[in-house]
């Protein structure tokens, strides 16, 4: 729908306190996050959503970047929340991307921690929380949102064996507007809870792949393997090691650690095997 994105959605309605009620459309940024930002920094309305068709220049978690073509979804929404809020602003975005994904298509699917978005084990969708504090105050927090709709296999290059979109994934075309308009109301409902005191910490729990599984968690130039036993009441990790220790993580790259066997082939040049 390129340009009409945005029209077709909210002439299908769309229901939001916060989350939405002013939306910028661009047909190509270098990204959604950088402008939000520009916005953030004129103190624009909270809950304004920037929203491109493309981008040059967009990024995901740890510096990666994001494959960023038409057809696909990508956004960020400038929030102003308090310290309580802020750690958990990653968490109910993960939780809006899986229940919009789910209410539009049956399939429900994992969240690997911190906030990777995975059907049958592949990322398809992926979440940025990118805040700016002053003097301990919490200015602002921009979250940008990911989610490959329309993105073909050759498109994806050497990630296909890691990610997909819901195409693919599911083998039919998934409406980009009804996927777009669940996600910012989920978005908006999960925002007003966080604020009046709710915790999204027993969903996300619920909704995560990671946990009882082993793992191994790079962080901050470390590597941490062990077992995820759970999250803590702000969403850290708790790995507990092969020597027993617990450790509290507040974010890393997570991937299934695989127990090293080494098999001791036979020789088949051996006379004696």
């Amino acid at each position: 729908m390129s340009g009409n994105l945005v029209a077709s959605m909210v002439r299908s309605g769309l229901y939001t306190r916060v989350i939405g009620k002013r939306i910028r459309f661009f047909q190509q940024l270098t990204s959604t996050m950088d402008q939000a930002h520009l916005y953030a920094d004129l103190c624009i309305d909270e809950g304004t959503v920037v929203i491109a068709e493309s981008q040059r220049s967009s990024r995901g978690r740890l510096g990666r970047t994001w494959i960023s073509k038409p057809g696909n979804l990508y956004l960020s929404v400038v929030l102003y929340p308090d310290e309580v809020g802020l750690p958990l602003i990653g968490i109910i975005a993960a939780l809006a991307v899986k229940k919009s994904i789910f209410k539009n298509t049956g399939v429900r699917p994992d969240i690997k921690w911190p906030n990777d978005i995975l059907i049958n084990g592949r990322k398809v969708a992926g979440i940025l929380v990118e805040s700016t504090i002053i003097a301990d105050q919490i200015k602002y927090a921009i979250v940008g949102i990911g989610i490959n709709i329309s993105l073909k296999q050759e498109d994806l290059g050497e990630l296909v064996a890691s990610a997909t979109s819901l195409d693919v994934a599911l083998g039919y075309e998934v409406s980009r507007e009804n996927i777009l308009r669940t996600l910012l109301q989920e978005l908006d409902s999960f925002y007003l809870g966080i604020k009046s005191g709710m915790s999204p910490i027993e969903e996300w729990r619920e909704s995560l792949s990671t946990l009882s599984k082993r793992v191994s968690v790079d962080y901050m130039g470390l590597r941490v393997e062990g077992i995820a036993e759970d999250i803590d009441d702000l969403g850290n990790l708790i790995v507990k090691t092969d020597s027993g220790e617990l450790v509290t993580l507040t974010s890393g790259d997570v991937t299934l650690a695989k127990d090293k066997i080494e098999l001791q082939l036979p020789n088949i040049n051996d006379p004696t095997n």
